[in-house]
């Protein structure tokens, strides 16, 4: 696993950034700034501790893939820590095997540092580290800042 990092500043608070990335509001704001990824990118599950989380989409098949992770830490507004243990493959969890192996215990963290400047300026340094694998850092470092930029603009509307 190879770490890599993306940062974005964000014109609003740490509590809209952290709403519209996580859609905890309205789910359609994770939609659109992950749809980048895969225009039919979505999660199932809950933002809460310890709770499993499935980050899919579907693919040219129709079938439903993606990760099967866990939500290691959620301060709201701070802080979001993703273990990723598995995959959705065909509809189907993976937890175990050669395929999975590689992307086991994987991290994928969120924070959000909120700036507080003159005149009631409210800006948010949003920064993502993650592990991925060699095969996929070209099309994070390509996709993952991208997405960012869609999410900043949703955020400062």
């Amino acid at each position: 696993m190879k770490k890599i990092q993306f940062k974005v500043s964000i014109n609003a608070p740490a509590s809209k950034v952290y709403n519209t990335m996580l859609g905890i509001d309205n789910k359609s704001t994770y939609e659109q700034w992950t749809a980048l990824f895969n225009p039919t990118s979505t999660y199932e599950g809950t933002w809460v501790k310890g709770s499993k989380i499935l980050f899919v989409g579907v693919d040219e098949k129709g079938e439903k893939g993606g990760m099967v992770s866990k939500a290691v830490e959620i301060i709201p507004n701070r802080f979001v820590s993703i273990q990723h243990y598995g995959l959705v493959k065909a509809n189907k969890e993976i937890t175990e095997g050669p395929e999975v192996d590689k992307w086991a215990n994987g991290l994928e963290n969120y924070t959000f540092e909120e700036n507080k400047g003159p005149d009631s300026y409210r800006g948010t340094l949003l920064t993502v580290d993650l592990d991925t694998t060699e095969d996929f850092i070209e099309y994070m470092n390509d996709t993952y800042p991208k997405a960012l930029e869609k999410l900043k603009e949703i955020c400062e509307k």
